[in-house]
């Protein structure tokens, strides 16, 4: 007869920043962990990404289709995400935690993803064009995201943008911006 093994219980957030995150209908916490530095709690729904201050307090909240990519760094415990408006990218600590999070991140990134495709616009110089899901509303939504030095306001930029994202709203049955 084998034994049975039971895994450690998983840590679960306190109630009042449950409370706080005021999560919508259907919308669960997947993982959470707490910044060593900072102490606030780092949570990923099935909807956003969230901080929440050791009191309880919402900091800000953001859906997936936000977030551009996330870096973990295993050598210090260190969760960095840059932003799809090239807002400055946020980054946490962890230290000797235990969390899923970084995969989460990863996952529901992923899965906010529809449609993509690289823009190459020229030597050196790329972007992303990508039809994105917004998780909560299940909207589709068009997304430019360009490396750097590489202007918006380009005329060939803008031309190849447009061109690369017609073509992906038609593949996904949406209309072509105007």
């Amino acid at each position: 007869m084998g034994l049975i093994r039971r895994r450690a219980a998983k840590p679960r957030l306190a109630t009042p920043a449950v409370e706080a995150l005021g999560l919508g209908k259907g919308e669960r916490v997947l993982q959470f962990a707490t910044d060593a530095t900072t102490g606030d709690h780092v949570v990923a729904t099935n909807w956003a990404i969230a901080v929440v201050s050791p009191e309880g307090e919402l900091r800000w909240r953001r859906p997936w289709h936000e977030v551009d990519t996330g870096v973990w760094q295993d050598e210090t415990s260190a969760l960095t995400v840059t932003w799809v408006d090239g807002r400055r990218p946020t980054q946490w600590s962890f230290g000797e935690q235990q969390t899923l999070l970084p995969e989460t991140l990863r996952e529901r990134v992923q899965a906010s993803v529809v449609l993509s495709s690289v823009l190459d616009l020229g030597p050196r110089r790329r972007g992303r064009a990508v039809i994105r899901q917004d998780l909560a509303t299940r909207e589709l939504l068009s997304q430019t995201v360009l490396g750097p030095g590489i202007r918006a306001d380009d005329p060939r930029v803008m031309a190849q943008v447009r061109s690369v994202l017609d073509d992906l709203r038609e593949q996904v049955g949406l209309p072509r911006e105007e």
